[in-house]
């Protein structure tokens, strides 16, 4: 299982998504430093001054974290599969719809702040943005292995 080069591949699936979950999608700081937002992939931390106490908002915000981690999980069962390629390339399959969900919903969610807010300076894209992307190639890399290996073994088969 693990000296599989598509295991390699699979599980930096799972620490791109889990990484996810811990840097910021998307901050905006006002230029008088007198508004922060921060968003995660759980909530949205607001900060309105600079002594005040920061609140967390977790209604829609939370369905980016919960994608990623349907991700992660997702990928460790393709990971324990390493018998059953079909299955293998078809937990792909799915994960690659978790992880463009958890990237499409956060960027939605940051743009739909920028317009809710109106905000057009002072805001930046977090890391966490990309990791999903980066772990999309990943997986695709990882399921042109497994397509790889039951190519190999099908041939295989059909000499004997």
């Amino acid at each position: 299982m693990l000296q599989r080069i598509q295991t390699v591949f699979l599980l930096l699936v799972v620490v791109l998504m889990l990484l996810m979950l811990l840097f910021p999608l998307w901050t905006y700081q006002a230029e008088d430093g007198s508004v922060t937002y921060v968003l995660t992939s759980f909530y949205l931390d607001v900060q309105e001054g600079a002594g005040a106490e920061a609140s967390k908002v977790y209604s829609p915000y939370v369905f980016v974290a919960v994608l990623a981690i349907s991700a992660a999980i997702v990928g460790i069962i393709e990971i324990t599969r390493f018998k059953n390629r079909l299955l293998q390339m078809k937990l792909g399959a799915l994960n690659s719809l978790f992880m463009a969900g958890a990237m499409g919903l956060g960027l939605y969610l940051a743009s739909n702040l920028m317009e809710e807010k109106q905000l057009q300076y002072g805001w930046s894209y977090g890391m966490a943005v990309f990791f999903p992307a980066a772990a999309m190639i990943c997986n695709v890399i990882a399921n042109r292995f497994i397509r790889k290996d039951e190519r190999l073994v099908r041939s295989v088969d059909r000499i004997r």
